[in-house]
């Protein structure tokens, strides 16, 4: 049996399709959903993302605004544009590009964005509603690959699901995401002793440690599902997962790809956290 490809490409155009209709009405109501990075220095793989999140919005036909600051810019000096960006009617959601510059502190700087343009789901506020259940901005590759998970039809309640990972980017609120739809979960990570005794009772394995190639056949039972979030390059240098993912094919009912999988799904809930973002400050 070979699994099948849950296609990120595909949902993720999908979704923004939904998106930009969406984002048309609302400009025929006069308001225009707007997104404002900053960017602090100029890490390669930061400037990537920020680029692709400038395309995305173009296309979505969002208001996009970037904001660079050089790498020795003061902790203060970012946080006074962040209170700027706070108070800027045309602007519904913001997001600082992490990694920052090791003088500034990414806690103060996440605290200082206000909740209600926190579109990246990391505020302190945003994180006690997800983990109370009540309506938040989440974080952006949880999101998308609970709604991966929809696409596809995947049961979810009463399902065991092992979160390989425990960032507070991706593995925390994975976990936290799947108990609110009822699913039972393990969390393991990189120090947890005998990984194959979790990974292999899991019907969802999300992997998200970044490590390549950790998750092998031998972690996973037959007709599992497996969500790969890792982003590593091979000894060959090509882009690859957290997943073996050419042996693990052969076990697994559904499986991502990377790229191609998660990746895509990111930068596209991260538009429809401003697209929320700009429909709840307008009430529209």
């Amino acid at each position: 049996m070979a699994a099948n490809l849950i296609d990120g490409k595909e949902i993720a155009r999908q979704k923004k399709e939904a998106i930009a209709k969406e984002v048309e009405e609302l400009k025929k109501a006069g308001i225009l959903p707007g997104l404002a990075v900053i960017l602090v220095g100029n890490n390669s793989a930061s400037r990537t993302y920020v680029t692709n999140k400038e395309k995305t919005c173009k296309q979505l036909g969002m208001h996009s605004v970037l904001i660079e600051m050089p790498e020795n810019a003061s902790e203060e000096e970012l946080l006074e544009k962040v209170r700027e960006l706070n108070n800027d009617a045309s602007i519904h959601g913001i997001l600082v590009q992490m990694p920052l510059p090791k003088h500034i502190s990414e806690i103060k700087v996440i605290e200082t964005i206000s909740p209600e343009k926190d579109v990246d789901g990391f505020h302190p506020v945003n994180v006690g509603k997800m983990m109370t259940g009540q309506d938040a901005f989440l974080p952006c590759t949880p999101y998308g690959i609970m709604v991966m998970l929809d696409f596809i039809g995947a049961e979810i309640e009463g399902k065991h699901v092992v979160v390989v990972g425990r960032s507070n980017i991706v593995g925390k609120p994975s976990g936290q995401l799947f108990l609110n739809k009822n699913a039972t979960v393990t969390y393991c990570h990189s120090r947890t002793d005998d990984l194959k005794k979790y990974t292999k009772q899991a019907d969802i394995i999300v992997a998200a440690v970044g490590k390549a190639d950790l998750i092998t056949k031998d972690h996973v039972k037959e007709g599992a599902i497996v969500i790969d979030v890792g982003m590593n390059r091979n000894s060959e240098g090509k882009l690859c997962g957290d997943v073996a993912f050419n042996e693990v094919k052969e076990v697994a009912s559904f499986i991502t790809p990377v790229p191609g999988g998660v990746g895509p799904m990111t930068i596209t809930m991260l538009m429809a956290n401003t697209l929320k973002a700009a429909k709840n400050i307008h009430k529209a």
